[in-house]
């Protein structure tokens, strides 16, 4: 079939929303030196599925079967039932040519070794890969290093220059890369590892993953102490209580995140090919564990485009669609342009592919079942045992066509007469851009939110509401604008009167929905996947600890392949508000001190967009009582705010309220002009002097010694000892926790395990 044709067939097939489009014209369209598109989104279609059809020679030398495969391709891509991952789009006809997006690396116990992983990690970062590690082999900090007399400094050493490399690079030109680091939870340096990410600006381009073991968990069920070996020295370092350990896990998950956990004996029960090694690791997400130097291209089922208009899945055009993925994806292998030769070979030996799913929420709304509900669980194991039958059905027909992989032999099928070409066929991988590109939910997540306000350019806002909610409120005629607005205050549409019960079931959003529900569906989907579930299991800020332990059990027992938990607002800075009403209080009167006539304090400096800042913070009693600031010439305008600011600051501190609770306040106000500074992003003036404030206390609290000079009646000056600056150079990339995206200022979301954005698509690990 000539292109015309093609595109013709996709031109009718294709509709792109404005986002859409705003998404494929950033990341996708190939460019020209100017960095202007050459292309048109029908024209990546079309390229992507031309390019993958090419692949088909390898096989059958028939020009109508590859013009017919390329019209299938063009058709399921087109008509958005399948998305492959975003390497694939940026990669397949192109020069860069690398289309998967999931690998790891080994890191040995050799400095030699080490370093030729972080070269290695490098070029899969520009090819636009995601790398995976596990540090558990390398010898803990303090022990003995014969070769140099010295000591060794332990893994998270390590990350960390692994982390400072990642910085410096940006996969395939467009973004900096992501990473996975995993430690075995009887690694003797355990505990450092846990709380490696307790400041949320330190390994900012790392996910962090304990590899807990089942005689963890079963010395966690009897209370009792287990062992730490070192790796090298192959010995008992000390035993330490399970329950300790469990506990710092918890807690630091509780405070911000993670690390995140991964059951690795699980993993390995299911690892196909145990001949050819152990699986240690996994991607930057959780989802795809993988031998060392193993790589895996993914791509997603769109579930919402199989709900007809009687509200019953097609499942005849479902079973076409993954039996095509399946081909589509098997295809990449052959085509890809591999990072490393080690990585070639490991791949083409054992073909492993990731067909998952996004829209499933999407299409439980289509068809009226609530997320957390029986009848949703029984349809996810429908559909997911459905997609995996299929799954294996054409990998079996690619097997006659093509042969088995080449590990066939030494994989767990052999011994069952299972013939298959790829070694791992399904994965439930996070789907932020290609989700937004196919305007469906994402992966297996429930709805974020129903209504919510999007921060676009110059300040302006705009209410985004979900597509099939507007969809029914019109229908049933309770849409307007004010109630939308009245839904966006909180996302959610549990406290809205005016919507009917039944409709507020359907449309639930992920943080009203319980811990033990999200756990659930994960391990009803985990059921019927051959490689690991991303999914974020949500929790309201008011979880308990109690509540994490709770939930990291149940997993275990559901037989769940790693956990991801994220309590609401428990980030340094919340990725999104939507100012839920809280009841009002009585006031006390508060009284402010008087100044007295000579005070002592620090003066700081920063960079804003608007020019130099200067803040003053005096204290009374070694406690901070005032706050004065200079920007620009007295009288103008910028010198007008920051003074009305620190009026109020200085009215607050000597009436006694907390300066934390000054902070919280001005932190994260944010104006048309961000600055990127030594002090980190500033969102605005009064930002920065939120975070001069935060530097204030963190200074207090360390035993610095400082240069004071101070003279009656004036603010001090204060200068630093330059060892001990809290000066951290943060740039572009590597604030893992602001709230806004650092490529267009939208509010960033949680999920899958990931933040994203929900206007460009932005996200560091992105598929």
């Amino acid at each position: 079939m000539a292109k015309n044709e093609i595109l013709k067939l996709i031109k009718k097939n294709l509709k792109l929303s404005p986002n859409a489009l705003l998404i494929i014209k950033k990341r996708y369209l190939m460019k020209n030196e100017k960095k202007e598109p050459i292309e048109t989104p029908y024209e990546m279609f079309y390229r992507v599925a031309h390019y993958i059809a090419q692949a088909e020679k390898n096989y059958n030398s028939n020009p109508k079967y590859l013009e017919k495969i390329e019209k299938i391709f063009a058709e399921i891509l087109s008509k958005l039932e399948f998305l492959p991952n975003s390497p694939t789009f940026t990669g397949a006809g192109t020069p860069l040519g690398q289309l998967a997006a999931c690998f790891v690396l080994p890191v040995e116990d050799d400095m030699a070794a080490i370093m030729e992983t972080l070269k290695n990690a490098v070029l899969i970062h520009k090819s636009g890969g995601g790398t995976g590690f596990d540090f558990s082999k390398l010898r803990r900090e303090g022990a003995a290093v014969a070769s140099s007399g010295g000591i060794a400094s332990g893994p998270v050493s390590f990350m960390k220059m692994y982390n400072a490399a990642t910085e410096e690079v940006k996969q395939g030109g467009t973004r900096r890369g992501a990473n996975m680091g995993i430690l075995r939870v009887d690694h003797p340096d355990i505990e450092k590892f846990i709380d490696s990410k307790k400041d949320n600006n330190s390994l900012n381009n790392f996910n962090i993953s304990v590899a807990i073991t089942d005689e963890f968990m079963k010395c966690l069920k009897k209370n009792k102490k287990y062992n730490l070996v070192d790796p090298h020295e192959k010995k008992v370092i000390k035993k330490v209580e399970a329950r300790k350990i469990f506990n710092k896990i918890v807690e630091n998950a509780w405070k911000n995140g993670e690390p995140g956990i991964v059951f690795i004996d699980e993993i390995n029960r299911h690892n196909p090919t145990p001949k050819i090694g152990k699986i240690e690791s996994t991607n930057p997400c959780g989802e795809q564990p993988l031998l060392p130097y193993e790589s895996c291209n993914l791509g997603s089922i769109n579930l919402s485009k199989f709900v007809n208009k009687n509200k019953k899945i097609n499942w005849e055009r479902l079973d076409f669609v993954v039996k095509n993925a399946v081909r589509f994806l098997d295809n990449v292998i052959d085509l890809n342009k591999f990072p490393l030769p080690e990585i070639e070979e490991m791949t083409k030996a054992n073909r492993k592919i990731g067909l998952g799913v996004m829209g499933f929420a999407d299409m439980l709304i289509k068809l009226e079942i609530p997320y957390n509900s029986a009848k949703a669980l029984n349809l996810a194991e429908r559909v997911m045992k459905f997609i995996k039958q299929k799954a294996q059905e054409a990998s079996q027909e690619l097997a006659k066509e093509r042969g088995p992989f080449p590990n066939y032999k030494k994989s767990v099928f052999y011994k069952k007469g299972k013939v298959l070409r790829n070694a791992t066929l399904t994965t439930i991988a996070p789907t932020g851009t290609i989700s937004m590109i196919a305007q469906t939910s994402s992966g297996i997540e429930p709805l974020f939110a129903v209504v919510y306000v999007k921060n676009i350019l110059e300040g302006s806002k705009l209410l985004e509401i979900n597509p099939l909610f507007e969809e029914v409120a019109k229908k049933e005629g309770f849409f307007s604008k004010d109630l939308m607005e009245k839904v966006s205050e909180d996302g959610t549409l549990k406290n809205i009167d005016e919507i009917p019960e039944k409709i507020k079931k359907i449309f639930i959003t992920a943080r009203e929905i319980s811990p033990e529900w999200h756990i659930k569906m994960q391990a009803v989907f985990q059921k019927y996947t051959d490689n690991a579930v991303s999914k974020t299991i949500n929790f309201p800020n008011e979880a308990t600890k109690e509540d994490i332990k709770k939930a990291y059990l149940l997993a275990y027992k559901l037989k769940l392949k790693g956990l991801t938990v994220y309590r609401d607002g428990s980030r340094e800075e919340q990725v999104i508000d939507f100012g839920e009403k809280k009841k009002k209080e009585p006031l006390k009167q508060l009284i402010p001190e008087e100044r007295p006539e000579i005070t002592h304090g620090y003066t700081f400096k920063t960079k804003t967009s608007y020019g130099n800042l200067y803040i003053t913070i005096n204290e009374v009693d070694g406690k901070p009582f005032e706050v004065f600031t200079q920007i620009g010439k007295a009288g103008g305008f910028f010198h007008a705010n920051t003074e009305a600011i620190s009026r109020l600051i200085s009215l607050s501190l000597r009436s006694g309220i907390d300066i934390q609770q000054i902070i919280n306040q001005l932190k994260g106000i944010r104006d048309p002009s961000p600055a990127w500074t030594e002090n980190g992003l500033i969102l605005s003036l009064p930002d920065a002097i939120a975070k001069i404030m935060e530097k204030y206390c963190t200074l207090k609290q360390e035993p610095l010694k400082l240069n004071l000079t101070s003279t009656k009646g004036e603010p001090t000056t204060q200068t630093t000892n330059p060892q001990n600056s809290l000066s951290q150079n943060i740039s572009l990339a590597n604030v893992g926790v602001a709230p806004i995206c650092i490529e267009c200022g939208a509010t960033l979301v949680f999920q899958e395990g990931c933040f994203k954005c929900p206007l460009c698509g932005y996200s560091k690990c992105d598929h």
